[in-house]
């Protein structure tokens, strides 16, 4: 008899659905896996640097914009989208005060300058600590989606055997961050190493983390072996004890603190003449794949007691901690082979990650 199980409807609480034509198509692949709703980054072109349309700050997107075009990107499907405000350099506090006034502005994105895709805009964590912007997220009960890599480091502190960018990040800014503003609630991002598990675990109730399923599934080892460079993301996929503690704080029965954000984003193009572009494409497959990282790390999704953490992870946790509406929609994961295909937008195509890696995903999303 082939396993499966439903679960109610899910938000991917950190996902990449960028611009112009490649916005709906990205959409369409949530929509398709079975999304009630996602907290879209804000790192598009030109990135999401302020709250209102009628805002004069520079050449920015709106968060009024950008989450109007995605809700009507998924037509009748979306129950909630949540867009994060980039803080850049031209954040106020007043900006803060009146967006959450307004009920437009649920959580701001740090970014750590040139850090990754489009962090161009970012500033330095100091200048929010600094400028009251930070005071104001904390007043007003705003989240920090916070990219948990320090900037500006020599190769060898980046990523090295004894250390790496968000070890040290986790080390040095967060405890800083959580004395000076003890109150506002923070999610550390796409989160890949020991430390960054052992902190959030230790951390006040409010501070959580969302974890990808390819930090779920995959090490160094498997990017450098061939240099498959569709698994190239930034942060980086770490080492064997990374890949372990992230695999039991997902799957702990009691879980509370950590749930599912994708960081899915779409390149049609990986390798540039500027390098290779990071992020992996999981739009459209993202709870097989989560399904497939679970049953690695030891849970058997046949059991009740499996299938009720996998839920915790996928559905719950992250859409409580976000106030989101809970779904009334359900969908059937089975154990079957699920066909993948690439993601055409006009003449180019996104490659998803498990044809990058040459694999054969095992669940798929039951028909309806």
């Amino acid at each position: 008899m082939t396993t499966s199980f439903t679960l109610p409807q899910w938000y991917d609480l950190h996902t990449h659905f960028r611009q112009d034509e490649t916005l709906p198509a990205t959409v369409r692949d949530h929509v398709a896996m079975q999304c009630a709703g996602a907290l879209a980054m804000p790192n598009t072109a030109p990135p999401v640097g302020k709250v209102f349309a009628a805002d004069e700050v520079s050449n920015y997107k709106s968060i009024e914009q950008y989450r109007s075009e995605i809700m009507e990107a998924a037509g009748e499907t979306f129950l909630e989208v949540i867009v994060p405000l980039y803080l850049t350099r031209d954040t106020t506090p007043k900006m803060i005060e009146q967006g959450a006034s307004a009920g437009l502005l649920k959580a701001c994105k740090y970014y750590p300058p040139h850090g990754t895709t489009g962090a161009e805009f970012g500033a330095p964590l100091t200048r929010f600590i600094e400028n009251g912007v930070f005071q104001a997220m904390q007043d007003a009960g705003v989240t920090l989606c916070i990219h948990g890599e320090e900037h500006g480091l020599a190769p060898e502190q980046y990523f090295d055997r004894g250390e790496n960018a968000e070890e040290i990040f986790y080390r040095q800014q967060m405890p800083r961050l959580i004395d000076r503003f003890p109150d506002l609630r923070i999610v550390g991002e796409h989160l890949t190493t020991k430390v960054g598990v052992d902190f959030i675990r230790e951390a006040p109730a409010h501070v959580k983390a969302n974890v990808t399923p390819q930090h779920l599934l995959y090490t160094i080892g498997s990017l450098l072996n061939g240099l498959k460079y569709h698994l190239y993301c930034l942060p980086l996929v770490k080492f064997e004890e990374d890949r372990a503690a992230l695999r039991d704080a997902a799957t702990a029965t009691d879980n509370d603190k950590f749930f599912a954000g994708t960081d899915s984003a779409p390149h049609t193009r990986k390798t540039t003449p500027c390098g290779c572009a990071a992020g992996c494409y999981t739009g459209g497959i993202a709870p097989q794949l989560y399904a497939m990282a679970f049953e690695a790390a030891g849970v058997d999704l046949a059991t009740p007691e499996g299938q009720a953490v996998f839920e915790t992870f996928l559905c719950t946790i992250g859409r409580d901690y976000y106030g989101l509406p809970d779904p009334k929609e359900t969908f059937t994961l089975e154990k079957l082979p699920e066909q993948v295909h690439p993601l055409e937008i006009g003449d180019q195509t996104v490659i998803p990650l498990p044809r990058g890696m040459e694999i054969d995903v095992s669940w798929r999303i039951k028909p309806r």
